[in-house]
C-alpha cells in the first residue's frame, strides 16, 4: 500500500508540474516584440512623387518585403506586440514605374507633417522644381 500511494504522489506531482509549467502566471512581465521597419507620418510626408528607387529607400530605410512577382514595388510592415495586448500592425506600399515614384497605398496617407503642423507652416521653405507636390494633394 505504501508502494502505491508513492507511486500516485509521485505521478501527480509531475502531471501538476507539467500542468503549470505551460501555464503564464498573472504579473509576468512579458516583453514587447517590435519587427520590420518603423515609419513614421514624417517620412511619408517627405515622398514626392518623381522621386526615384534610390531616393526612397534613403528616406524610408531597405523595405522588409520585395516582391519578386512585382519589383516595382516596395513593401514596409511593422508591427508591434505589447506584453499583454493586441498586436497592431501598419503597412505602406510603394509603386514605381519607370524608377520613378507614383503612388503609394496603406495605413499612411500624406499630409502635413508634425514639424510642420508645431511651426504653423509659416516657413518659407522652397522644394527643388523636380520633386513636385506630395502624393495625394492632386497638384
Amino acid at each position: 500500500m505504501p508502494n502505491c500511494l508513492n507511486r500516485f504522489l509521485c505521478i501527480f506531482l509531475c502531471a501538476g508540474t507539467l500542468l503549470l509549467a505551460g501555464c503564464g502566471f498573472p504579473g509576468v512581465y512579458k516583453l514587447d516584440v517590435q519587427q520590420g521597419n518603423v515609419v513614421t507620418q514624417d517620412m511619408v510626408d517627405q515622398l514626392r512623387p518623381g522621386m526615384t528607387t534610390r531616393q526612397v529607400r534613403f528616406i524610408m530605410g531597405t523595405p522588409l518585403i520585395q516582391d519578386t512577382f512585382h519589383e516595382n514595388r516596395l513593401d514596409y510592415l511593422y508591427s508591434l506586440t505589447p506584453g499583454h495586448r493586441e498586436r497592431v500592425q501598419e503597412r505602406i506600399s510603394l509603386t514605381f514605374e519607370d524608377d520613378r515614384l507614383v503612388s503609394l497605398s496603406g495605413d499612411f496617407t500624406p499630409g502635413t507633417s508634425r514639424d510642420e503642423a508645431i511651426m504653423g507652416g509659416s516657413r518659407q521653405q522652397q522644394a527643388p522644381a523636380d520633386l513636385g507636390a506630395p502624393l495625394g494633394t492632386g497638384e
